[in-house]
């Protein structure tokens, strides 16, 4: 019997929202290697950078969403702790990246500000790669669940790996090498919850991003996340990402545009407050990021494809993907916008051309 989620509690997504284009593909027929299907992974991934992933029909799929249902009471339990006990857990004292972190939502209840939050889980904490970073007991005993969840997402990540280097004509691991689970990398599950408030294009504005990793797996329950169109000639406009039972939503991050030369996309998008009656509802969203291992140099990849794209004259700065993750969380990196070759929103609401190197139509 499939999954049950609980999308069907809560207030429906507004129906005469404009809404993303994204394709809806199956995992149960990307693990039977249907042809078409891979194909239209390729053609997603070279066009949007966004996708529905059906996740009925797959036992691995089917537990997955089961475990997002599970990890989505668990972060509501945790949020719910006092701010004190959670600041424990803060960047300032356990991680810079790997931690509970936080930024005011500019609403008050009850004498108090609220927050945005967030906490960041690091997948070698739960497979054991590395001594684990100090933990709320809460966390200490979902660990189990934690490290299944992880576990049962990167089997999907490396499936998609898996068809996305034999479309580029790659040879056999070149992508899954730069992702072995058992190497030290940013892979983390990330727990969020925002309180209702009230749109704000300046601070949707500050929000506006392209994911640092290679494959991002998101569950959401409330509308509000956002990616910009992707129309000839212009720059798009936002358009609402439909919560879908039984699938999540996966996007590329800069990792693969870097890799492939910019053969696929990472695209731009943001989150705002969930739309219509949703709006007064905390919102909640769980993520499993994936990035290449700590060592690997973000750079394009040889061979298949990625040959056949131009070479920019001047070598752009090449670090490593550790010092990636970082910087971008710092801020001393810009992110990547593939739409049309590459437009990146600078500080002052200009689009300018940031592209890895020129885009070739394959």
């Amino acid at each position: 019997m499939p999954p049950s989620t609980s999308h069907h509690t809560l207030p429906p997504f507004p129906p005469e929202l404009a809404t993303a284009p994204l394709v809806s593909l199956s995992l149960a027929k990307l693990e039977g290697s249907e042809s078409a299907e891979s194909t239209r992974l390729f053609q997603a991934c070279k066009d949007l950078g966004f996708f529905y992933l059906d996740m009925l029909g797959s036992s691995l799929g089917e537990t997955i969403v089961q475990q997002a249902e599970d990890l989505n009471k668990l972060q509501k339990e945790f949020f719910s702790l006092d701010y004190a006990v959670k600041d424990q857990y803060g960047r300032d004292k356990i991680d810079p990246f790997f931690a509970y972190r936080f930024a005011s939502a500019g609403v008050m209840r009850d004498g108090k500000e609220l927050r945005n939050e967030s906490y960041n889980i690091r997948k070698d904490d739960l497979l054991g790669n590395c001594e684990p970073l100090p933990r709320h007991s809460m966390i200490a005993e979902a660990e189990p669940l934690l490290r299944s969840y992880a576990t049962h997402c990167r089997a999907v990540i490396d499936l998609l790996l898996s068809h996305l280097e034999a479309h580029l004509g790659l040879p056999s691991a070149s992508l899954l090498n730069l992702h072995r689970i058992d190497h030290r990398s940013g892979d983390h599950v990330r727990f969020t919850q925002n309180p209702p408030q009230n749109f704000d294009e300046s601070r949707a504005e500050r929000g506006e991003h392209t994911d640092f990793g290679s494959i991002t797996i998101l569950f959401n329950w409330l509308g509000g996340l956002q990616i910009r169109t992707q129309p000839e000639g212009g720059v798009g406009e936002w358009v609402y990402v439909k919560p879908v039972p039984g699938s999540c939503i996966v996007n590329l991050g800069d990792a693969m545009v870097k890799f492939t030369g910019g053969i696929l996309k990472s695209n731009i998008h943001r989150v705002v407050p969930p739309p219509g009656q949703q709006s007064g509802l905390t919102r909640n969203s769980l993520v499993f990021f994936s990035r290449p291992e700590d060592e690997v140099v973000l750079k394009r990849l040889k061979g298949g494809l990625i040959d056949a794209q131009p070479v920019e004259e001047e070598s752009e700065e090449q670090v490593t993907s550790k010092d990636w993750v970082l910087r971008r969380a710092m801020g001393d990196l810009h992110g990547i916008f593939t739409h049309n070759g590459g437009l990146e929103r600078k500080p002052h609401g200009e689009y300018v051309d940031s592209r890895v190197t020129p885009a070739v139509v394959v």
